[in-house]
């Protein structure tokens, strides 16, 4: 489990990371604990302040770099690359919010054992088909207030496929946990997200 400097160091790769992509190096982060070399998922979203409205988010949903890694490009990529949103520019950073999410590895679920094995509040969803893969962060369905079947069909929908697909045998659903840190503001203080339900 991560800790309250954990998170703030982590916020602080964020913000160094997508600062720097812009053309405004700032202060490094110094020698990092050795969990930070550790291989993990992570994701990085972007809020626009005053509104909190999301101006980027990509990650990595599995454990294929190192964490202190993973968050460094998924802060440029959501700052950049997300092809939701025009790109970041240098004004912005002082209106933004950062928020790092570091997963858990995926459990797979089996067919039957859906929807009661999703925990709204606790669980994230990847869900991946032939031709269909996606992901949605623990936070989105309470934020959204679904239930564990609404959350199932929406992550269907975010991965490109029809609500209900998750119902299909062929389709492969996991579900991962995740520890949450934000800003409160724009480089303010840095807190741990509670993802229980709204």
């Amino acid at each position: 489990m991560l800790g309250p400097e954990d998170g703030a160091l982590a916020i602080g790769l964020a913000r160094h990371a997508l600062a720097a992509a812009l053309g405004r190096p700032t202060p490094a982060a110094g020698d990092l604990p050795p969990r930070f070399a550790e291989r993990r998922g992570a994701f990085v979203s972007w809020y626009r302040e005053p509104g909190h409205l999301l101006r980027g988010c990509v990650g990595y949903p599995l454990p294929v770099l190192p964490m202190a890694e993973a968050i460094r490009r998924a802060a440029v990529a959501a700052g950049r690359d997300d092809p939701r949103f025009p790109p970041i520019q240098l004004a912005d950073l002082a209106a933004l919010v950062a928020e790092v999410s570091v997963l858990t590895n995926p459990i797979p679920l089996r067919p039957e054992q859906l929807p009661s094995a999703v925990v709204v509040g606790r669980d994230g969803l990847l869900l991946d088909a032939p031709a269909a893969h996606g992901l949605l962060l623990p936070q989105v369905a309470v934020e959204q207030r679904w239930s564990a079947e609404q959350f199932l069909d929406g992550t269907c929908e975010k991965a490109g496929a029809a609500r209900g697909a998750w119902r299909d045998p062929t389709v492969r659903i996991a579900r991962f946990e995740a520890e949450v840190f934000a800003e409160r503001a724009p480089g303010g203080a840095v807190v741990r997200r509670s993802l229980g339900p709204a």
